[in-house]
């Protein structure tokens, strides 16, 4: 086990969870871009703070963390226990409730989208459709968050 964190930028779970949350949102951007690129030729800037798409943002953010708790203060303890469960809970509700509802709201909006132009909800706004992730997509968060944490874990060990 290592010493624990004497400030907030030496904090190797934090600069893991956040590392991979940025790693994370610059692929599914860079990725996103290139297909809109050559299909549609417009880009979409809320891709880099949205959520939904590959890979998961919220499974590369909640494994990194796990993982550097396990890997800075041992995986027995009741720190990366918790660690655990929240990031099988966040990953589950991703490819489970978020997904669904972002199902839910393709389906409403081509709903509303065929409403005749004199029904009171035909000019509501739609609703958002990228919400939640395919099991691959969280999947490949999951293994980018691990990376990462595993990546930054010399650099900052040996400060």
């Amino acid at each position: 086990m290592h010493s624990k964190p004497s400030s907030i930028t030496s904090n190797y779970p934090l600069i893991s969870a956040i590392v991979a949350f940025a790693l994370a949102q610059s692929i599914k951007f860079f990725t996103t871009w290139l297909i809109c690129r050559f299909k549609d030729r417009r880009w979409d800037l809320k891709q880099l703070v949205g959520s939904g798409g590959m890979p998961s943002s919220h499974s590369a953010t909640v494994t990194a963390l796990a993982a550097a708790i396990g890997l800075q203060e041992g995986f027995g303890g009741p720190l990366f226990a918790t660690a655990l469960v929240f990031a099988c809970i966040v990953m589950y509700d991703a490819t489970g409730v978020r997904l669904q509802a972002g199902r839910q709201a393709e389906v409403l909006n081509q709903i509303v989208y065929e409403l005749p132009a004199e029904h009171p909800l035909a000019e509501s706004r739609p609703l958002r459709e990228l919400l939640g992730h395919t099991p691959p997509q969280v999947i490949v968060g999951g293994i980018l968050g691990l990376l990462t944490a595993i990546g930054l874990l010399r650099p900052v060990t040996k400060n």
